[in-house]
């Protein structure tokens, strides 16, 4: 018996399979700490915490303190780049059938070098029927914890920590999936779970929920039933014959009653009088597959007004379904939506969750790790090592519906983030915030051209890494399997647009970053920047001085002109890129030509400078975009004349690498040089006028609900009052309808022409947009 083995659909035989590499299955297994498992009827879910070793790119500055003047560290590079062994923490999470848990936990034993676990926690109806075996295998002592309570605990870790877990199921859609964001709180909601029977649980907060209801009638009574009716024992091809089948056969309908719809009561033809009504007054033989049908509308019609009585009684609109009975299976899904859009008369939205199935594991061990008090962390979703939720229609994908050892489609890796991530606090209302200007998956012609864009651009990324590690031979080893990866994640995405949520630019490029990650390319253009950093500081003074010399309101344009040529660098845009690779000369003069001329694609610049002429702003916070050119030549000369105002100035870096953005460590030592040269910087970063914050993320674009923690209250304490958000990734593929409470600049050049084209315009056109909340959105 192959571990991990995918049997041939055909037959209960194990003899025909695939064996899947244990390594690309339990990963990381060798530095595992903890570890938890849910044992249900038929499948185990484990879940393990490791410890991943990966590398990280650190920047130290030189020291220039004996040099002051420009002249005396020419030909000196700014700061050095070291590559450093850096170990976080990751969650693993894995399924597989209970038929295969001594091979597992064989493979796991086997593998599991360290001994400082000594208890697994467990949880589940099989949790007291393995216990002996657990303990045996592994050597651990077996702690069970309550089934309800890690259920509930594992859903509200992943509301919290998984953007996009949640979604709305809409069979007849341009896109089947509708998925919710992440709300800044989750309580109060009610959760079904449906395993055998029905539990309906009411969460207050995070340790409050009280089972108010259940029904006896859930999935062992279609299994149950389905067995009777249909000689069909396992679950999933008893769900099989019901998507084959037609429930109009068995059941009886209101218009079998009527002759048609029963208009005072407000009751469609269609509707189902009686279920499994024909049977008794036909006499016929009814399919399989009709009778599968006709069953599973049943049940899940009951569950459905259940669910709606409850949320009712309740004043709930939340509701969330889970357990064994759904599984992400489309048939299901469907009637239980269709029953709760009937019953409440779309008031109540039916809820489903792509990690369902690890609800319990996850909670467990959140049970097992109280002491790391891992609610104190944020977490993330890895791409690279998850697969992502997947259609399991069996039509759609057979080999997701094989019996198999371990589920290799159905895996979840999360990593522990260093900060707290929160919502931005000026936000005009965060619970409708969303981040993402385009949903790709509903967006079929956008789909395909971002999916050919990031394939067209995957040979430039992989050749970019290897020149980033010339010094080592096996990266151009490492650089392949990071192109076979990210190309399998693309090829997932073009079928299975919804795999990790919303498909959107941001989720490409998240997902490119964590494939680098994975192999140990943390920073690949850190040469990059660092070259084009030292050339543009010989610049800053020379820009500072001509912006001097001009009037008032030519100054204004001047800076705001220099803000968005310093856009126009940007390694990221293949556009900007073959210019750059072919013309080392092409500098900020030349990009202040390209330009578009007024007025822009879109153009608030007479309400900026208008705006200009009234009171400084108390505090502006600029999310920064590009080292180099964009932030010394661009950003600095802009923030310099807003302190000059009188307004203190948060500038908002990365914390980590993603493209050519500068990051809040490089900043640090970029203000510093700055600072040496500038007295008007000097000045302000000694009277903490200007302040410099990581963002608490790692990607090109911005997410304003996942913010680093301290960020938000830098921003609270000094009382913000502008926001000034830059570059494309921050500004149009996200944030472009963000709804801020305070006074927002939005700025990009478009450096993509299929872009440009559909926002009306032609390539390096402008987006320069000013927006003041009315006095009423001020208030909210």
């Amino acid at each position: 018996m192959a571990l991990c083995g995918v049997a041939d659909t055909g037959s209960h035989s194990m003899d025909k399979s695939i064996t899947l590499p244990p390594d690309e299955i339990f990963r990381n297994l060798e530095n595992a700490k903890r570890f938890a498992i849910d044992i249900g009827g038929s499948l185990t879910k484990l879940a393990y915490y490791s410890t991943v070793q990966h590398k990280v790119a650190k920047v130290r500055s030189f020291d220039h303190s004996a040099k002051v003047s420009l002249q005396e560290t020419d030909g000196d590079p700014l700061y050095e780049i070291s590559v450093q062994e850096e170990i976080t923490a990751r969650l693993h999470f894995i399924k597989f059938e209970n038929a295969y848990i001594e091979t597992c936990l064989d493979f796991i034993k086997d593998h599991l070098v360290n001994t400082e676990t000594k208890v697994i926690k467990a949880t589940g109806g099989g949790a007291h029927k393995f216990k002996d075996l657990i303990e045996k295998k592994l050597k651990l002592k077996v702690d069970k914890e309550d089934e309800m309570t890690c259920l509930i605990k594992g859903c509200n870790f992943v509301l919290k920590n998984i953007p996009h877990e949640a979604f709305v199921y809409a069979k007849h859609a341009d896109s089947e999936f509708r998925f919710q964001h992440t709300h800044p709180d989750i309580f109060p909601y009610l959760l079904i779970n449906i395993g055998s029977g029905v539990s309906i649980v009411k969460v207050e907060a995070e340790d409050k929920f009280e089972r108010i209801g259940g029904s006896s009638i859930g999935g062992g009574t279609f299994w149950g039933l389905g067995a009777l009716l249909t000689k069909t024992k396992r679950f999933d091809e008893l769900l099989q014959l019901a998507s084959k089948g037609q429930h109009t056969n068995v059941d009886m309908l209101v218009k079998d009653i009527y002759g048609g719809a029963y208009g005072s009561l407000g009751l469609t033809g269609d509707l189902i009088a009686s279920s499994f009504g024909k049977s008794a007054t036909t006499d016929k033989e009814f399919s399989k597959e009709d009778m599968a049908k006709s069953l599973l509308h049943m049940i899940s019609n009951d569950i459905g007004q259940l669910a709606c009585l409850y949320a009712k009684l309740h004043n709930l609109t939340r509701v969330y379904f889970g357990g064994f009975f759904i599984r992400g299976h489309p048939v299901t899904m469907h009637t239980i939506t269709y029953s709760i859009n009937f019953f409440t008369k779309g008031e109540v939205q039916a809820l489903f969750l792509r990690h369902e199935g690890y609800l319990g594991a996850i909670g467990a061990f959140l049970k097992g790790a109280e002491e790391d008090n891992p609610n104190q962390y944020s977490w993330g979703e890895n791409y690279a090592g998850s697969s992502g939720l997947m259609s399991v229609s069996p039509e759609l994908n057979p080999i997701q519906r094989a019996r198999s050892g371990t589920f290799p489609f159905d895996m979840l890796e999360m990593d522990r983030l260093e900060r707290q991530l929160v919502n931005l606090p000026l936000l005009q209302d965060a619970t409708s915030y969303i981040p993402d200007t385009v949903d790709l998956t509903e967006d079929a012609l956008a789909r395909e051209y971002w999916l050919y864009c990031f394939e067209e651009a995957l040979d430039g990324v992989v050749k970019r890494a290897i020149a980033s590690q010339k010094d080592q031979p096996e990266a151009v080893e490492r650089a392949e399997k990071f192109r076979q990866k990210y190309r399998h994640k693309l090829q997932t995405l073009r079928h299975q647009p919804f795999a990790y949520g919303s498909l959107t630019v941001r989720s490409l490029l998240d997902t490119r970053e964590h494939c680098l990650n994975e192999f140990n390319f943390p920073d690949p253009y850190s040469k990059i920047k660092q070259k084009e950093n030292d050339m543009a500081l010989k610049y800053y003074l020379k820009v500072v001085k001509s912006v001097e010399e001009l009037s008032w309101e030519q100054r204004q344009f001047n800076l705001v002109k220099g803000l968005l040529a310093g856009n126009v660098f940007d390694w990221g845009a293949k556009a900007v890129s073959d210019v750059l690779e072919s013309d080392p000369e092409f500098g900020f003069e030349q990009a202040k030509q390209q330009l578009q001329e007024r007025p822009w694609l879109v153009d608030a610049y007479n309400q900026w400078i208008e705006r200009l002429k009234g009171p400084p702003h108390k505090c502006a916070l600029f999310f920064v975009d590009n080292s180099g050119i964009d932030i010394i030549l661009g950003v600095f000369p802009f923030i310099r004349e807003l302190l000059i105002r009188g307004t203190e100035v948060v500038l908002a870096s990365n914390s980590g690498p993603a493209l050519n953005d500068v990051t809040n460590s490089e900043l640090q030592i970029l203000t510093e040089r700055i600072a040496a040269m500038d007295p008007v910087i000097h000045a302000a970063l000694k009277e903490d006028r200007l302040a410099l914050v990581q963002n608490g993320s790692s990607s090109p674009c911005l997410d304003l609900s996942r913010l680093d923690k301290v960020l938000a209250t830098v921003v609270r304490e000094r009382g913000t009052d502008l926001v000034i958000i830059e570059g494309m990734g921050r500004a149009i593929h996200t944030n472009y309808y963000a709804m801020l409470s305070c006074e927002s600049l939005k700025l990009a050049v478009i450096k993509n022409s299929w872009l440009a084209d559909r926002l009306g315009g032609k390539i390096f056109s402008v987006v320069f947009k000013y927006e003041v909340p009315s006095k009423a959105q001020g208030q909210h």
